[in-house]
């Protein structure tokens, strides 16, 4: 199972997402680096364990703003072994082909951004678009399609529990386990509520294909030995 570190940019920096309560998110301070820039916390995540891809939430871009294009050309010529998958609020083909012309990485398909699932339809067969199931709470963010129309799922489906980000509650493993039920042999990715080792084991055993973590990496509750593991 692969693990994946958690960056969400705001203001040109690194901020703690906490709950999904964006207003609130304030520049992240963490002993993995000094100060909240975004090269200096991917170095201090780095340090601790060679993550081969790397989750970016461009907030500023999601809530329609003008976004860190500049900022994610320079992370990914820094650290050019590493593939980033960013949400950046992106809702319209034009938008998704123009993306993917100029950025190597993976474009994050958010379900809250999405007005129906034209988009997705589009880009059926595209390998670097992964699917971002959004919840808060037992809301699902998004048009009903995305949720109930597995055959407009990509190869890759990440569940994102927002509610639980950042908060310590642990996995939504309900809901974990329905939507793999439902994803028909689709890699699953769960974001939301990693708190340690023993969640990371246990969404192994679940058959989960990767994991978002991020306050866990920060706090040393998840360090190079647990991961190596």
């Amino acid at each position: 199972m692969e693990v994946i570190p958690v960056i969400d940019l705001k203001g040109g920096v690194v901020v703690h997402a906490r709950r999904g309560e964006r207003a609130l998110y304030r520049p992240i301070e963490t002993p993995l680096a000094t100060g909240s820039a975004p090269e200096a916390v991917l170095a201090g995540l780095f340090a601790v364990f060679p993550f081969r891809t790397v989750y970016v939430a461009d907030l500023d871009a999601i809530a329609g703003g003008a976004g860190h294009d500049a900022v994610l050309a320079d992370l990914a010529a820094r650290f050019p072994g590493v593939t980033f998958w960013v949400d950046n609020g992106i809702g319209t083909e034009a938008a998704a082909r123009a993306w993917l012309a100029r950025h190597p990485g993976v474009l994050v398909i958010g379900s809250e951004s999405q007005g129906d699932s034209t988009l997705l339809a589009a880009l059926a067969g595209e390998r670097r678009v992964v699917l971002s199931l959004d919840f808060r709470g037992e809301d699902f963010l998004g048009p009903a399609a995305i949720l109930t129309e597995t055959a407009l799922w990509p190869v890759r489906v990440i569940a994102m529990t927002l509610a639980r980000v950042g908060g310590g509650a642990g996995p939504d493993f309900a809901r974990l386990a329905e939507i793999t039920a439902r994803a028909e042999g689709r890699a699953v990715y769960a974001a939301g509520g990693v708190r340690d080792a023993a969640d990371l084991a246990a969404l192994a055993a679940a058959g989960i294909a990767g994991v978002l973590v991020a306050s866990a990496l920060h706090s040393g509750a998840l360090d190079g030995a647990a991961l190596a593991g």
